[in-house]
């Protein structure tokens, strides 16, 4: 009996023993199978919706989850991979964080480190080793979290700003509203993992965009490397370098790179944006759920895929649809009145992003009588098919202005006038007394026509007048007339 239950027992610790080898197996042969490159194989099969718009330039296969390509200037979206699948941000978060901090402060204003700030960061997470109690300048701070992506530096930008990390967090995505971001919501100004923290690779394309438009953080953003020296409130000088890759000397280093962001957790992944510039076109790249170093490598492509596949035409150099010339109005052979404009024209800064392939008279437009900017008339977007391609505005124009320097004047030779006044090293601005003939001839018809107006009324009105005065005085002499003669008999 006791031999047996000794077999049971070895038959069972040798089962165990062996069921454990098998899972022990089977575990270690699945984790091999499931390489970074099987994953990266499964990412580039996903497809790119932009792939499929007729006579669109075919992009590349990448190896992120989710991209967007977006022209910085018209918004037009080049490239569409998953751009609005939602995803963790990480670090890239920053950017809305630094955009606040910019439009919301003056660089001089002093950040000091409260202890939330300090140790509510997750332990070894990214930070520059600000100690509670320290302060920096504003300029400082947005350094630190654009190049070093520090965490607690972050936090402390929000506590500064808002009060506190929440209330923060509601002004990020009310900022994220206007801007257009209809899948972001935020829940901390340092992107550390939060199940409710999530955004979009269209979205951060979207802050990303503002973000470039506001000089301050493009200056600071663009640095590779910055000092922060010591001073009474904080102790420390020390060198901090940007951490994005594609900066001139990095390791994918490229070339237009102006400025970008990085982000990584386990969760999240690597996350990257990156604004970049070539012949005169700007560029905004976003990858989300890459695996390293996938995130530099499918930037590259994307911005290869963007300069060479695409230009950049002025609409009104193209489009001459809008204008009303007057230029032959005042046309004399004497040229008195100067050249002549358009009365009503295109925005020359106006500009949409095609194909190399196609041409402006392919474009379509459409007409907004509400347009963004209060000087203007209406804004005129343009589209390639159905796809948005850029937008320029209708407004009024204005003459060119000439100038008469005004001075003694006599005629010599051969009746050509020569204009006596002060040297040119001496002549200034406000000796100067602008004058457009035109203008001037236009008044002179307006209030020549208007004294004409005034002479025939004051004609009707003395004629009138005397007219009144003969027919009382017929009447008074007929009064008399009747008086003098009732009392006499002509018989």
């Amino acid at each position: 009996m006791i031999n047996r239950l000794k077999k049971i027992i070895y038959a069972g610790v040798a089962f165990i023993t062996v069921a454990t080898q098998v899972m022990s197996t089977s575990a270690t042969a699945f984790a091999a199978e499931v390489t970074r490159e099987d994953i990266n194989a499964a990412r580039m099969a996903m497809p790119a919706s932009s792939n499929s718009i007729p006579g669109w330039p075919q992009a590349q296969e990448i190896a992120s989850e989710s991209a967007v390509l977006m022209d910085a200037d018209t918004g037009t979206i080049l490239y569409n991979k998953n751009m609005d699948t939602i995803h963790f941000p990480a670090s890239t978060t920053k950017i809305m964080t630094c955009l606040l901090a910019a439009e919301n402060c003056s660089m001089d204003e002093t950040v000091t480190f409260s202890k939330e700030a300090v140790f509510g960061i997750d332990r070894g997470s990214s930070n520059v080793g600000i100690d509670v109690g320290e302060s920096i300048t504003m300029e400082e701070a947005i350094y630190c979290v654009m190049l070093a992506s520090a965490n607690e530096v972050a936090a402390a930008i929000a506590e500064h700003i808002s009060g506190s990390t929440e209330e923060f967090a509601k002004l990020m995505n009310k900022r994220a509203a206007e801007l257009g971001c209809t899948n972001t919501h935020f829940m901390n100004a340092n992107g550390l993992p939060n199940d409710e923290h999530w955004t979009t690779a269209h979205d951060l394309a979207l802050i990303a965009r503002a973000f470039n438009n506001n000089e301050t953080c493009v200056r600071i953003a663009s640095t590779s490397r910055y000092e922060v020296k010591a001073t009474a409130t904080q102790p420390d000088t020390f060198v901090i370098p940007n951490h994005h890759g594609m900066y001139p000397g990095k390791d994918y280093a490229y070339d237009g790179v102006t400025w970008g962001k990085t982000g990584y957790t386990n969760v999240a992944r690597s996350t990257l944006v990156t604004a970049a510039e070539r012949n005169g076109m700007n560029l905004i790249c976003v990858v989300m759920k890459a695996e390293p170093p996938a995130q530099y490598t499918d930037t590259a492509t994307l911005l290869d895929y963007g300069f060479d596949n695409f230009q950049k035409l002025n609409v009104a150099d193209n489009d001459s649809s809008f204008s009303i010339d007057n230029s032959d109005f005042f046309d004399t052979d004497a040229d008195i009145f100067g050249s002549s404009k358009a009365m009503l024209g295109l925005d020359p800064n106006g500009s949409v992003i095609i194909p190399n392939t196609a041409s402006f008279s392919d474009l379509t437009y459409t007409i907004n009588y509400e347009p963004e900017s209060k000087n203007a008339i209406a804004d005129i977007d343009y589209a390639y098919g159905d796809v948005y391609v850029g937008r320029t505005s209708l407004i009024l124009t204005s003459s060119d202005t000439q100038s008469f320097s005004f001075g003694t004047a006599s005629v010599q030779g051969d009746d050509e006038p020569v204009v006596h006044s002060a040297s040119a090293n001496s002549v200034s601005a406000n000796s100067i007394i602008y004058v457009n003939v035109k203008y001037l001839w236009i008044a002179g018809i307006i209030l020549g026509a208007l004294l004409l107006i005034i002479f025939i009324l004051w004609l009707i009105f003395r004629h009138n007048h005397y007219a009144n005065r003969r027919r009382k005085n017929i009447l008074k002499h007929n009064r008399r007339y009747s008086s003098e003669f009732d009392d006499f008999d002509f018989k």
